[in-house]
């Protein structure tokens, strides 16, 4: 059965884990990304936002939280372009006991303009950046940035999530044209942060 519906889905559940879809924007343009190659459907979810929901209509889609292992913000946009929402809602999942993950392109202090890590780690236990490449020639080719210098903006992000204690793991989609998953996960080695193969259209 699709879930696609007229109502935005701003929660969705994969693998036991409540997902949550804050936001269409991004700060990166990857080629890859489902929604530049015409669909906005992940796993039979169509994740079309026609505006930005609230905070109150995320945690009235979450219902109870306790239902779910995980709370992971991840749509078809960059959950820190809503930074502030980000944070209120994961305030309010901690406070009723949940585990918080982040997926994000690793970008939120080029965008912010000063270091949110501190900030974040009060309400995130977990980080899953996308490391996408083992250099900047490759990276820009492949996520079409927005802004200068997002490939070290994102290594300098890594280093100081790690350093205000969140589990942080990068990762790598394998099989897209000169990206090395091995060397991919000796960069991930080198900063004392895990490492995750990831499968082209494959969320989780």
């Amino acid at each position: 059965m699709s879930a696609k519906t007229e109502t935005p889905i701003l929660a969705y559940e994969i693998h036991g884990n409540c997902y949550l879809n804050i936001t269409s924007e991004c700060t990166l343009r990857c080629q890859f990304c489902p929604k530049y190659n015409r669909t906005w459907e992940v796993q039979e979810y169509d994740l079309t936002l026609t505006r930005e929901p609230t905070v109150d209509e995320v945690l009235e889609a979450i219902g109870d939280p306790s239902r779910y292992k995980q709370i992971v913000f991840c749509g078809l946009g960059e959950p820190t372009k809503r930074f502030d929402v980000l944070i209120e809602i994961a305030h309010e999942m901690k406070r009723k006991g949940m585990s918080v993950r982040v997926n994000t392109d690793g970008l939120a202090n080029l965008v912010e303009g000063h270091d949110v890590t501190p900030e974040m780690a009060k309400v995130v236990d977990e980080l899953s950046i996308s490391l996408n490449a083992q250099n900047e020639e490759v990276y820009n080719r492949h996520t079409r940035p927005r802004r200068e210098g997002a490939f070290e903006a994102m290594l300098d992000f890594t280093k100081k999530a790690k350093k205000a204690g969140m589990a942080v793991t990068l990762s790598a989609i394998d099989g897209l044209e000169g990206v090395d998953i091995d060397q991919c996960q000796r960069i991930a080695e080198g900063m004392g942060v895990e490492f995750r193969r990831r499968v082209l259209d494959n969320v989780g």
